[in-house]
């Protein structure tokens, strides 16, 4: 079982919303309590960049790139955090990773999730359907 477990992501409009979730299933509550929460994107041939963290205090940063458009929580109950994105701009396009930095440390990262803000329209291959009496 992965330490970090990402949810969300996907196909989203410019100008649309998302929220990505990180839940840090093995981690015991003390520790996530004390713990640096962090997201991160790497845009297509680009290396992976820091943009939202929260601090144990409760101290958040954001890049400026993202602020104003951007909120991190966390959820101590469900051992999870959160990235809310709105107002999302094509150059979002990105996989999006979770990181956690405990009090010793120990790094972990999320698998990552692609985002890509588009409006392109996209078809499925059809399906037939068939109704008879």
């Amino acid at each position: 079982q992965e330490h970090l477990v990402q949810s969300g992501g996907g196909l989203v409009q410019p100008g649309g919303s998302l929220r990505l979730s990180c839940k840090a299933s093995r981690m015991i509550l003390s520790v996530f309590r004390q713990t640096t929460l962090a997201w991160y994107l790497q845009a297509p041939g680009k290396q992976r960049e820091l943009f939202a963290s929260i601090a144990p205090s409760g101290t958040t940063n954001y890049a400026e790139s993202v602020k104003g458009r951007c909120t991190i929580s966390r959820d101590y109950r469900r051992k999870t955090f959160y990235l809310q994105m709105n107002s999302l701009k094509p150059e979002d396009t990105a996989v999006y990773y979770c990181k956690t930095t405990d009090s010793r440390g120990t790094i972990h990262w999320g698998q990552g999730t692609q985002v890509a803000v588009s409006s392109s329209e996209s078809w499925g291959q059809g399906t037939q359907v068939t109704v008879s009496p």
